[in-house]
């Protein structure tokens, strides 16, 4: 019996089996690879080159961004010199202002202090000729009294 179903069997493999291999394979492949043809041209390529274009977009906005930042980090570093010197020059001058008016101050004062001591000196000069002068007539004065006490006393007058 096992006879029997051989050949009844090779002839169901022969016509459609699990494993046919007919003109089906070469043209499942053929589609797959036209498939893949197609969509690698309409899909992938355009998809690819956005992808590239994207890519190189942001690689150019990020030099641009790199060369403004250098640019800034260049004008800032300028800036804080420009402003350290700009400070160290107020400064100065504020320094100068300073000794010059303590120069002008001491000066005023000096020269205050020559007036002063002129104005005294010539008080002074002036109280010794009142002095002298106030002795001299206080002299002249003593004299007549004197003169006028011994005449009192004396009854006669001195000569």
């Amino acid at each position: 019996m096992l006879y029997a179903l051989v050949p009844t069997l090779l002839a169901a493999e022969a016509e459609g089996g699990l494993f046919d291999l007919d003109a089906t394979l070469p043209l499942m492949a053929a589609q797959f690879l036209i498939l893949a043809l197609i969509l690698n041209a309409v899909l992938y390529k355009p998809l690819g080159q956005a992808i590239d274009q994207r890519a190189d977009y942001i690689r150019g906005k990020q030099l641009d961004a790199q060369e403004r930042l250098d640019k800034v980090k260049a004008l800032t570093a300028d800036y804080e010199r420009a402003l350290a010197d700009a400070r160290r020059q107020s400064q100065s001058i504020v320094a100068d202002a300073q000794a010059e008016a303590q120069k002008l101050a001491a000066q005023a004062v000096a020269e205050a202090q020559r007036q002063a001591q002129a104005e005294r000196e010539a008080a002074q000069q002036e109280i010794d000729n009142q002095r002298q002068s106030a002795m001299a007539a206080l002299d002249g004065q003593v004299a007549a009294l004197s003169r006028q006490i011994a005449t009192k006393l004396l009854g006669f007058e001195l000569g």
